[in-house]
């Protein structure tokens, strides 16, 4: 991989407001994301994963100009997002699009197939209609339908079949950066597997780098080359795909794996269960944010937030536990 990564975040933070208004102040902030930290690099899969409420998709949505951050710096490229006009931001955004996780909801049930793969377009310029309609093709084609279903609406697909219509669209304008938030969580899982071989074969074709969020273990270990674990709006283990499941070195991810059902009881991992509920994001407990769930805190712990730091060769981890070696 070059040393430039195509994408670089630092310190990214993301506080909602909790209620107030135009004249009144914030009753407080919901922390969604808490200073996060991390790489893509070009034609690289990079797995974002945890329980629902992490912040994985907020992040996700940031990178994309959806949501502004509170505070941090988003690179693409080489260039600052925040120091770019809105003119200038938009010419980068056509660089990196979405893949949402609801086929049903995120394609307008008013328009024809045509007018959703091609719509991409329509934002930078307006080529001919006769144009439009060979892309949208050619993209059908690429994702496994048929230039026939250009003038069907949305209504008249199954639920894979409007994922690749969503695919489809976030080829048209050639990004080099493709956000997948949940690509295969709303399907069927007797086509799940289908639409995981064509995001991975669609890389290959066109040079893509992924950002793939889920909160499928399996899926994101089968799919990415590193994969990022949050907890409370942070990253808390950073792996490569290789030796995620076989060595965990956080107690937040022995216990993510641990919940993976296995057809082997023989083979079930041994980490414990997780103890209690995700403290809220409002008011999050002090030192590292999982020490209330875990049986192995001391008192550290409850006091000083762990630094996300390398302890083996690519593998990095938020924990004051043996210093990051590993659980025992």
């Amino acid at each position: 991989m070059p040393d430039a990564p195509l994408l670089r975040i630092a310190g990214l933070v993301k506080h909602f407001p909790l209620g107030g208004g135009l004249l009144t102040a914030p009753r407080g902030w919901v922390q969604a994301v808490n200073d996060v930290s991390f790489a893509v690099h070009r034609g690289e899969s990079f797995g974002l994963v945890g329980e629902s409420g992490c912040g994985k998709t907020t992040v996700g949505r940031m990178v994309l100009g959806l949501i502004h951050p509170t505070r941090g710096r988003i690179e693409f490229d080489g260039q600052a997002i925040q120091d770019l006009s809105r003119r200038e931001f938009g010419r980068l955004r056509r660089r990196m699009h979405i893949i949402f996780q609801d086929p049903y909801s995120s394609l307008d049930p008013r328009m024809t197939v045509e007018r959703i793969v091609t719509e991409p377009l329509l934002a930078d310029r307006r080529p001919p209609r006769a144009e439009r309609r060979r892309a949208a093709a050619e993209l059908l084609d690429k994702v496994g339908l048929r230039a026939a279903d250009l003038d069907k609406y949305p209504h008249e697909f199954s639920g894979g079949q409007r994922q690749r219509i969503g695919i489809a669209r976030a080829l048209c304008a050639r990004p080099r950066l493709i956000v997948a938030d949940e690509p295969v969580s709303a399907l069927d899982v007797s086509i799940q597997a289908q639409v995981i071989n064509l995001i991975q074969d669609l890389q290959q074709e066109f040079g893509l780098s992924y950002i793939f969020i889920s909160h499928d273990l399996s899926v994101v270990e089968h799919v990415c080359n590193r994969i990022a674990v949050m907890y409370l709006g942070g990253i808390v283990e950073l792996a490569p795909a290789a030796n995620f499941s076989r060595c965990p070195r956080h107690p937040y991810t022995a216990a993510l794996l641990a919940a993976v059902p296995l057809p082997d009881p023989h083979r079930r991992a041994a980490a414990p269960a997780m103890e209690g509920d995700v403290p809220s994001p409002i008011d999050p407990p002090g030192g590292c944010p999982f020490h209330p769930r875990c049986r192995h805190a001391f008192e550290r712990c409850s006091k000083e937030k762990p630094p996300l730091v390398p302890a083996v060769e690519g593998h990095s981890v938020a924990c004051w536990l043996n210093d990051g070696r590993g659980l025992e």
